[in-house]
């Protein structure tokens, strides 16, 4: 079944390759892509319909019914900011719709504190050959299809 993949972000898509972290740029949490955010605060959206499974304020997981969990990270090292700049609208344990809010951040208040504000988007536990559409060089707005998870 092919489970499209929504954006959470709003901005320009890039290779995961290009995410200045190792830990996403060698896939080692899972295939995916990126996208360079475009423009200030406005809320991160669920990839995909699901429940919320992991729950921080720079990063989190939505698992679908059948056990596909797609993982959200706002930014690079935003986990030193401990949650300041971020705003929590859901609960973890929620069951959420794709496109609907999660968190309300600011990518120009990361970058203007040093942080690079990419938003690396990676299917956890997927192997890189049932991802489709992992190219880059388009521009997407949050909600937009960012790539699909056949399986």
């Amino acid at each position: 079944m092919s489970l499209p993949i929504l954006s959470p972000v709003a901005g320009e898509v890039v290779a995961i390759t290009e995410v200045p972290d190792p830990v996403f740029a060698e896939a080692m949490v899972g295939p995916g892509i990126a996208v360079r955010p475009s423009g200030g605060r406005a809320d991160a959206v669920a990839p995909v319909d699901g429940t919320v499974v992991t729950l921080h304020p720079h990063a989190y997981v939505v698992a679908t019914e059948d056990g596909r969990a797609v993982l959200v990270h706002l930014g690079i090292d935003t986990v030193k900011e401990k949650g300041e700049g971020f705003t929590l609208h859901v609960v973890k344990g929620e069951t959420v719709r794709a496109g609907q809010p999660i968190v309300g951040w600011d990518p120009e208040a990361v970058a203007a504190k040093g942080y690079s504000p990419i938003v690396p988007v990676v299917g956890l536990d997927a192997s890189a050959d049932v991802l489709a559409g992992l190219e880059g060089g388009r521009t997407v707005a949050a909600g937009d299809e960012l790539f699909t998870w056949n399986d």
